[in-house]
């Protein structure tokens, strides 16, 4: 029986499209769920502040009667202005082991695009590059993050027999927490500090930001370091907005590590939190009635012992300077005494050599890649 493809046209339809992949995963042991109140706000036109310059359409495959797939088709008018591409990124994708349901799926997203003058189909992408992206090829048997993507092994072979091939890799590690801080990032942090004459700034609690521009200055930071990097496209203010709300009660003061020049100037900034995947999966995509408790133990009662790295960033100007090691001199001492076992990397691109090479001081081991796929249209 062929595929229909549906457009997700009322709220019945969303609730639908979050919640099939709930269902897909239920009771998988690696799969870390949204929040649903989250991914309603991500999809809504009114709540979502990347519709000032994304466009989407969400769609619903179904076989014989019953939901077996979905996927968001998403142009990102800022990404492809910038990077001078004819984009339409697919994403949230997701969909039972049938090429049919698959291939109707990415069709939609390509006759859609094609439909507003795009000549090229890429993703997973979310919106923005602060949505989780990647189709995961390696590490099937890994925890995933709050941050990341998890997919059956199935999906990338379903690409492949597509016609998609590889457009970039992201790999993820681990980063086994030293009795320590290595000689190696003490003494360039010591050199470093005094040559370039910076300082580290430390936030003591929630009430030293509150009011302050900060936030803003490190998303303001964020845009300036992250912006070489693939497909990137700026973080607008309304975005930092909703993103100071959502997640900075979240964060914990000890895990934010600043460096700043003379002059008080952002120079680099390490943003790490307890991993929450163990309590997303006990919330079960809802925050209530119980959610809340489980997010609220692992944030600030009885956290893991596996650190999320959330953002590791450095102005251009300073990279390949040494200044990630006053990062680290500082975090490492905070992880030791909370009883970090390891941390684990947001991906990074494989080309990326500058961020590779930060790590040589810590043991570690790579235990994911995921992957973004193209195809002309």
């Amino acid at each position: 029986m062929a595929v229909e493809i549906r457009r997700v046209e009322s709220k019945r339809d969303l609730k639908k499209f979050i919640r099939f992949n709930y269902e897909l995963y239920k009771n998988n042991a690696y799969s870390v769920p949204d929040l649903y109140e989250d991914m309603v706000s991500t999809f809504s036109k009114k709540k979502n502040p990347a519709f000032e310059f994304c466009d989407a359409e969400y769609f619903l495959a179904y076989k014989e009667g019953k939901l077996v797939g979905r996927v968001a088709a998403i142009i990102n008018n800022r990404a492809n202005e910038t990077w001078h591409t004819s984009n339409v990124r697919f994403g949230w994708i997701d969909f039972v082991d049938d090429r049919e349901v698959s291939g109707a799926l990415l069709n939609a997203v390509g006759e859609w695009g094609k439909a507003k003058g795009m000549t090229d189909i890429v993703g997973p992408l979310g919106f923005t590059d602060i949505d989780a992206e990647g189709m995961l090829i390696e590490g099937f048997d890994q925890l995933s993050t709050m941050a990341t993507i998890y997919n059956y092994p199935y999906y990338p072979e379903h690409m492949e027999a597509l016609g998609y091939e590889k457009q970039t890799d992201w790999i993820e590690k681990k980063l086994y927490v030293p009795e320590s801080v290595p000689d190696g990032y003490q003494r360039v942090a010591d050199i470093v500090m005094k040559r370039l004459n910076l300082h580290m700034h430390h936030i003591k609690s929630r009430k030293e930001i509150s009011g302050t521009d900060l936030p803003y200055r490190i998303f303001d930071f964020i845009n300036e370091a992250y912006s070489p990097l693939f497909g990137y496209s700026k973080i607008s203010r309304k975005q930092v907005d909703q993103y100071v709300k959502s997640y900075f009660p979240l964060l914990d003061m000890r895990m934010i590590s600043i460096v700043e020049d003379s002059e008080n100037n952002l120079v680099a900034v390490g943003i790490s939190m307890p991993s929450i995947a163990r309590a997303l999966q006990k919330a079960h995509g809802k925050l209530f009635p119980f959610g809340w408790f489980h997010l609220l133990k692992a944030l600030f009662v009885k956290h893991s012992d596996i650190l999320d790295l959330l953002l590791v960033g450095v102005k251009p100007e300073y990279q390949s300077k040494g200044v990630n090691a006053l990062l680290f001199a500082d975090l490492i001492p905070a992880c030791i005494k909370m009883g970090f076992r390891y941390g684990e990397t947001n991906p990074e691109l494989e080309e990326n050599e500058k961020v590779q090479m930060q790590w040589k001081y810590l043991k570690s081991e790579t235990h994911k890649r995921r992957r973004c796929y193209h195809k002309s249209l």
